[in-house]
This record gives structure tokens, C-alpha cells and sequence, in this order.
């Protein structure tokens, strides 16, 4: 059960987005999204939970909750479509 977080604090780390999403059930994984080019945060992250439960209440209790600053967007992730590869020769 995978979540989109939007709007989030450059300040926000991996482990604070945890432990905020821990409190409406068991996450399995983490992760703020980080410019691979600068280092910083992108604004955005995910978070999987572990059960549908706690997805839900993920949703309901931390969608526009201030996080670090911020009010946060807490939404189900959609599958994104594979990416095509150029053919530059």
C-alpha cells in the first residue's frame, strides 16, 4: 500500500516522514525523493504501509496535517508508466 507525500519541508529526512506515518500503523518503507543532481530533497517523498488500515489512516489523519513546517499531501500513489528510452546513435 503505497502513498504519494507532497509538499514537504526540504528539512524533511527519511526517518521524520517514518515516524510521522508510524503513528497510524506499521510502514514498511520511507523514502523522501532527492535531486540526484543537487543532493536536496525534491519536496516529495513515499511511504509503504503495511496494511490497507493503516494506509487509510495514513490518509485521513495526515492528509493537510503541518509536518515540519508544512501542511502535507497525503494521497494513494498511482502507477507510473514505464519510461521509454531514446535511441540516439
Amino acid at each position: 500500500m503505497k502513498l504519494f507525500v507532497a509538499n514537504l519541508s526540504y528539512d524533511v529526512t527519511d526517518e521524520v516522514l517514518r515516524n510521522a506515518f508510524e503513528e497510524c500503523g506499521p510502514v514498511a518503507n520511507a523514502q523522501v525523493i532527492m535531486d540526484r543532481n543537487t543532493g536536496r530533497s525534491r519536496g516529495f517523498g513515499f511511504v509503504e504501509m503495511e496494511t490497507e488500515d493503516g494506509m487509510n489512516a495514513a490518509i485521513e489523519t495526515l492528509n493537510g496535517r503541518n509536518l515540519e513546517g508544512r501542511e502535507i499531501v497525503v494521497k494513494v500513489a498511482e502507477n507510473k508508466p514505464p519510461r521509454r528510452r531514446s535511441r540516439e546513435f
